[in-house]
């Protein structure tokens, strides 16, 4: 059975000196794992593939790690934004059966973001584009950036939107009062992380973005970020009262799927399976951060059948990112 990973991660040197350079501190404080992790980030090659293999995964779609450009001033996240693509874009020449690449783009610059993306795409064989959660604190619901999803669309290039952490004011507002440990984690990776993705594309579906965009898809990870767990419950928001098309769950529904990447849980899986249906869920391991063998094992016992575990592992990411 092929499979195809979608929320897999890497970072160049220079982006870790600069951008990362908060989780590469950290890295080099606690030591260990959090060392290894950094090594892992950095190989595109050999390494990776062997750590491919032995799990049993054929293809990784990478993508630069959090936080991404989406913290940056424009000028700074334009040229990141393109060394970093042509970074991922060398190791997809070098190795193109086993990687392919989601663009990273300059988001504060919505014009140079969708030049960007349609650079990559067209020039270097990249399958969509990677946007780390808010701006600066500025949503993608704000018509400022339907540049991109514009060419997104046009492109017909998904968009995966990743995790980051709430702005500023929301940590202080929502998360503080403990020992900053609990702090970064309940607002990360913990809890924030996944509130804050689920507003986000709620946010998007709110702003008319995909009635303006109807083509446009997004892929959102971890199970699908709380949201199948709501996915009734914001119909509360009816169409009379949104002036949207459509319901928020039909949206939610047709132009979002969804991947594991780290949460090989198999009750979550049931009611992301039960509200949206085989065919928008997609496999990932969110490598290096989670064990790519601990989610291959996870796809393999999962109570589906022969066919719909094929979907899941490669199917729908090959239709979706015509792989």
């Amino acid at each position: 059975m092929r499979t195809i990973t979608l929320e897999e991660h890497f970072a160049t040197p220079k982006f870790m000196d600069g951008p990362g350079s908060e989780l590469k501190e950290r890295a080099l404080k606690f030591g260990g794992r959090a060392s290894k992790l950094l090594e892992q980030l950095y190989d595109v090659g050999d390494k990776r593939i062997a750590e491919m293999d032995a799990a049993r995964i054929d293809m990784q779609i990478l993508s630069i790690t959090s936080p991404g450009t989406e913290q940056l001033e424009t000028a700074e996240a334009v040229a990141v934004a393109r060394e970093t693509n042509d970074y991922l874009a060398e190791a997809m020449r070098s190795h193109p059966e086993r990687f392919g690449g989601f663009a990273a783009l300059p988001t504060a610059d919505p014009e140079a973001a969708a030049a960007e993306l349609e650079r990559t795409i067209r020039d270097c064989g990249f399958k969509g584009a990677v946007i780390n959660g808010h701006v600066n604190g500025r949503y993608l619901d704000d018509k400022f950036f339907w540049p991109i999803f514009e060419r997104a669309e046009a492109l017909h290039a998904p968009i995966y939107l990743h995790p980051t952490p709430p702005p500023k004011p929301v940590i202080e507002a929502s998360y503080s009062g403990f020992a900053p440990i609990v702090t970064e984690m309940f607002a990360g990776p913990g809890w924030g992380w996944h509130i804050e993705t689920a507003l986000h594309a709620l946010r998007i579906i709110l702003g008319g973005t995909f009635d303006r965009y109807p083509g446009l898809q997004l892929v959102v990870g971890h199970m699908g970020e709380t949201l199948p767990f709501m996915l009734q419950r914001v119909d509360m928001m009816p169409v009379a009262m949104t002036k949207l098309n459509r319901p928020i769950s039909y949206y939610l529904r047709e132009n979002i799927h969804y991947t594991f990447s780290g949460f090989n849980f198999t009750p979550a899986f049931l009611n992301l399976f039960l509200e949206v249906g085989v065919d928008r869920i997609m496999f990932s391991a969110d490598y290096p951060y989670a064990s790519m063998v601990q989610a291959r094992a996870f796809l393999d016992q999962l109570p589906v059948s022969t066919a719909d575990r094929e979907r899941i592992a490669h199917g729908n990411a090959e239709r979706l990112f015509g792989i």
